[in-house]
């Protein structure tokens, strides 16, 4: 307050200083004489008008500083000028602590910018970015490693990754879900797609995140599974066990009663032994589900592919159902390593070896075949494949679930825990028909 006084006092100074001159020149102009006089007023005048817009413009000049600075958004500038006085060194001041106030805000603003972007693009989620003409962007690391480089791609481009993914990424809007398979490597895994929309200046965009379920599907598929196979062989077993025992009873008493001279008994005798001889297979084809109502544990280990293979190889020769079947091993490349559960996985693919000789038995020349080898996306390939009828494809999904046998001395175990093991490794198992006209088993893990 005391420097706006000074401020008003210094003007006010000016504007009487100014007064008494220009009353004095006008009083002189008429009298004769005097010319050197009038011309020290004169000027007088001249000198005390700047002084005085001077000290009224110079608040108008310093906020106009101010104002382009933040135009142009120069937070560096400097208003403060000591010795001004009238006020101007406050006014300075004040705008100095403006500015520095704007530079806190502008520097919080950028490390909040930067901790968010760090944030999503640190996501595990993959992000794409939407805009309204249509054009993807990736928006963190998570979805530039599953799509790739290259920036700005429009939705058609991502049929690559799968032939719905374009009609799924078009078709989505702000709070919807969306359920479409996504190609990761050499796997298609069911994703599910979610979308948020926001405004950005003008346009609305829209945020797709990408949740590649397939892991927890899987994992939620076979503990379905088991606890069905857990729940039905205790209570099969529950029935089975008494008729078990009572026809293995039945069976030996009537083997004491037939003496071989009343056909009656004979004819009894043979349908209890029937019986107890079914109950017994009805007991062991339970007992055998049990095994997979239990989720084998993984003891993963990095080991050689190819010795690892030739042993495989070793013991399914030594099968009875190997005689007369030639089999074919390959690893590419030699120096292969492989990281599983070598035990688990060994048990997989000797039982496929098992299925591929008993399927190729009536052929020709019956034969099978192995191979481990390495994709672009390094992940292990195992094939086994034989020259057998092969396997209808409408059957080609049913193989895999439990109870499912096309074998009349089947149980349906081994192709179920073979994808159970090969699930447990986040791989997957197909069948297609191989080059043979066979079945061909494939593994990605």
């Amino acid at each position: 307050m005391r420097s706006s006084g000074r401020f008003v006092v210094v003007v006010g100074g000016y504007l009487a200083m100014l007064t008494a001159v220009v009353l004095l020149l006008a009083w002189l102009l008429p009298q004769p004489g005097f010319a050197a006089t009038k011309i020290l007023l004169a000027l007088g005048a001249a000198i005390l008008l700047w002084q005085l817009w001077r000290q009224t413009q110079r608040t108008n000049i310093a906020i106009a500083r101010f104002v382009s600075a933040l135009e142009h958004g120069d937070l560096a500038q400097t208003f403060r000028t000591l010795g001004q006085g009238t006020g101007f060194d406050e006014l300075g001041t004040a705008l100095d602590q403006a500015l520095r106030r704007l530079r806190q805000d502008r520097a919080a603003d950028a490390t909040e910018n930067r901790f968010s972007a760090a944030l999503a693009d640190e996501a595990p989620t993959p992000l794409l970015t939407i805009d309204p003409a249509g054009t993807v962007r990736l928006a963190n690391k998570a979805a530039r490693r599953l799509f790739g480089g290259g920036d700005g791609r429009r939705t058609a481009e991502f049929d690559r990754y799968g032939a719905g993914v374009p009609a799924a990424l078009d078709a989505i809007v702000p709070g919807e879900r969306r359920m479409c398979r996504i190609r990761v490597g050499e796997l298609n895994e069911r994703t599910t797609l979610a979308c948020t929309g926001f405004d950005r200046g003008d346009e609305h965009w829209r945020i797709v995140s990408v949740q590649i379920i397939q892991g927890e599907l899987d994992a939620a598929e076979i503990a379905t599974q088991s606890d069905l196979v857990r729940v039905l062989t205790h209570e099969i077993m529950n029935s089975i066990t008494p008729v078990t025992s009572l026809a293995a009873t039945a069976a030996g008493l009537m083997v004491a009663a037939d003496r071989g001279d009343d056909p009656a008994i004979g004819d009894a005798r043979m349908a209890v032994e029937a019986l107890a001889k079914r109950a017994q297979g009805i007991s062991h084809f339970v007992d055998s589900y049990r095994e997979f109502s239990t989720a084998p544990a993984l003891t993963m280990t990095r080991f050689a592919a190819k010795p690892w293979l030739d042993q495989l190889g070793r013991l399914f020769a030594a099968m009875p159902q190997a005689s007369g079947v030639a089999i074919a091993l390959s690893v590419q490349p030699e120096t292969l390593e492989l990281h599983a559960d070598i035990d688990l996985l060994a048990q997989v693919v000797l039982n496929l070896l098992k299925n591929g000789a008993e399927a190729s038995a009536h052929a020709p020349t019956p034969r099978v075949q192995a191979m481990i080898g390495q994709t672009v996306q390094r992940r292990t390939r195992i094939v086994i494949a034989d020259n057998g009828p092969g396997i209808d494809d409408k059957l080609a999904k049913d193989i895999f679930l439990p109870f499912f046998t096309t074998k009349r001395s089947g149980t349906g175990v081994g192709l179920s825990f073979a994808r159970q093991v090969v699930l447990l490794h986040h791989g997957s198992i197909d069948v297609t028909r191989g080059a043979d006209g066979g079945a061909q088993f494939e593994i990605l893990i």
